[in-house]
């Protein structure tokens, strides 16, 4: 019998917001209990998002979620935070997997053999399975974070550049949780230029 190959999907959300962490997740799914209805995050609806969250925490052979902090965003870049959060991701799971397979166009430094998958979420079941814990968790957060922050509307637009999240940051000013280094947070983190 031919061993089968332990592949790790992974995927992070949150890379376009303004405001709050990164998320990614790391999957291998289990051959032996599928999953059905596995797909990129975002063409799933929040409740079908949260099932199959659950679905794979419950059969997947191992999973982990991990973030980079705001902190960390404004002073690597948003591509090298999320490369961080997915190497987290990948270093926490309690497997060790054989490759690393990794929604879009760049791989987290593991040390393990990896392959960027441009659309992967949409291809690649362990990839959409990494898309969705990632999608949730980060969804789950902004949350919380709407709990201490309502006047910005993070429960609504989970941070991304909505016209009323820019209306808020306009009248509320920036918080502790707002990415300093993404317009048009650094904008209104600037001082007026008053030179005549």
């Amino acid at each position: 019998m031919i061993p089968t190959l332990i592949i790790c999907g992974v995927d992070e959300a949150g890379r376009g917001p303004l405001a709050g962490p990164v998320y990614a997740a790391a999957v291998i799914l289990d051959p032996g209990r599928p999953i059905a209805g596995l797909a990129d995050s975002k063409k799933l609806s929040e409740k079908r998002r949260d099932q199959l969250a659950q679905e794979i925490k419950q059969h997947a052979a191992a999973w982990a979620i991990a973030e980079a902090s705001v902190n960390e965003i404004d002073t690597l870049n948003i591509l090298r935070a999320s490369l961080l959060a997915m190497r987290r991701a990948v270093e926490m799971l309690p497997v060790r997997p054989q490759e690393v397979w990794v929604d879009g166009l760049h791989c987290p430094d593991t040390g393990l053999p990896s392959r960027a998958i441009v659309r992967g979420d949409s291809s690649v079941a362990a990839i959409s399975a990494a898309s969705i814990l990632a999608k949730t968790a980060r969804d789950a957060a902004m949350l919380l974070l709407h709990q201490q922050y309502p006047q910005y509307g993070f429960d609504a637009h989970k941070g991304y550049p909505t016209a009323a999240h820019i209306a808020a940051l306009q009248t509320h000013g920036v918080s502790d949780v707002h990415r300093k280094s993404f317009r048009p947070v650094s904008e209104l983190c600037s001082p007026p230029n008053t030179a005549r």
